[in-house]
C-alpha cells in the first residue's frame, strides 16, 4: 500500500505578538521646558544689552520710541479729560507696549544673527504668528477691562462726584481719602503684577518659537514664580525707568521705550535657552 499522495495538511497559523506598536512619542512638556536662574544683576546686564542694539539700529529704535511718545501724550489727555481712567489706562503701557515692541524683538533677533534690521519688516513681524498674537492680545485685554471696572468701583464708592482736574491731587492726597489711596494703589499693583508676569517674556517667545499662546503665558509665569525676586526687580526697573522717562514732556520715553524693547528680548533668551 502506498501512502496517499494527496495528504492533507493544516495550515500554519500566524504568529501574533503581544507586543503593541510603541505609543507616538509626545513632545516634551513645556512645564519641563528648562528655565534659566537669575542673578540681581541680570536685570542691568539686560538693559546693558538694550542699550548696545539701540546704539546699532538707532533711525528703528527712534521710530518706536517716537510711538511710545505718542502714547505718553494721549495718557496725559485721558488724565486731563477722564482722571478715573488713568491708573487703569496706564496699563496700555503693559499691555500695548510689548506688542509695539515685537518691531524691537524681531530687530534685536535680526542683529543676534548678524543681519541689518529693516524697519519695514520689523512692522509685519506679528504676521507669522498673529493667529496667536491676537488670542494672547484678547487675554490681556481682558485684564484691562476688568481693572478699568475695578479703579471705577474704587472711585464710585469713596467720591460722590468726580473731584476736577486742577483739585484732583489735592483730594487724592488728603488725610480722610487714604483708605482711597491705598486701595486704589493695591488695585493697580494687583492687575499690573497680573499683565507683567503673564507677558514677560511671552511675547519675544511667541515670535522666537512659535508657541501657543497658553504655553507662552504658563512660561512667563514660571520664570516669574522661579525668579520672584529678580523678576520682581526686573519689573521695578522697568516702572522707574519710564518713568523717569515721562518728564519732561516724555521726551525720554524716545529712547527708554526702545531700549526696554531690546532689553526684554535678551531677557527671553536668557531666561529661555535655545533649543539645542
Amino acid at each position: 500500500m502506498h501512502a496517499p499522495m494527496n495528504a492533507v495538511t493544516e495550515p500554519e497559523q500566524p504568529t501574533t505578538s503581544n507586543t503593541q506598536a510603541p505609543a507616538e512619542e509626545q513632545g516634551p512638556s513645556i512645564f519641563s521646558l528648562p528655565l534659566t536662574p537669575l542673578r540681581p544683576t541680570d536685570p542691568l546686564r539686560w538693559l546693558a544689552l538694550g542699550w548696545a542694539d539701540f546704539k546699532r539700529a538707532p533711525k528703528l529704535g527712534l521710530f518706536y520710541g517716537l510711538c511710545f511718545f505718542v502714547m505718553g501724550h494721549a495718557l496725559l489727555w485721558v488724565f486731563r479729560t477722564a482722571p478715573a481712567y488713568v491708573l487703569a489706562l496706564s496699563a496700555g503701557f503693559l499691555l500695548m507696549g510689548p506688542f509695539l515692541c515685537l518691531g524691537l524683538y524681531h530687530a534685536s533677533r535680526a542683529l543676534e544673527q548678524g543681519q541689518a534690521p529693516r524697519l519695514g519688516e520689523s512692522l509685519v513681524a506679528w504676521r507669522p504668528t498673529r493667529g496667536t498674537m491676537a488670542i494672547f492680545a484678547g487675554v490681556l485685554l481682558i485684564l484691562e477691562m476688568l481693572w478699568g471696572r475695578a479703579s471705577l468701583v474704587v472711585f464710585a464708592v469713596t467720591f460722590n462726584t468726580m473731584p476736577s482736574t486742577d483739585k484732583l491731587l489735592p483730594a487724592l492726597i488728603a488725610p480722610e481719602n487714604i483708605s482711597f489711596l491705598i486701595t486704589y494703589v493695591v488695585v493697580g499693583a494687583v492687575f499690573a503684577g497680573l499683565i507683567f508676569v503673564t507677558s514677560v517674556i511671552s511675547i519675544p517667545m511667541i515670535l522666537d518659537r512659535k508657541v501657543d499662546a497658553i504655553s507662552a503665558g504658563l512660561t512667563s509665569i514660571r520664570a516669574s514664580l522661579q525668579n520672584p525676586g529678580v523678576m520682581l526687580l526686573w519689573g521695578g526697573l522697568i516702572t522707574v525707568v519710564i518713568g523717569l522717562s515721562m518728564l519732561p514732556a516724555f521726551l525720554g520715553l524716545l529712547v527708554s521705550g526702545p531700549v526696554i524693547g531690546h532689553a526684554t528680548w535678551h531677557a527671553y533668551r536668557h531666561i529661555v535657552p535655545r533649543p539645542a
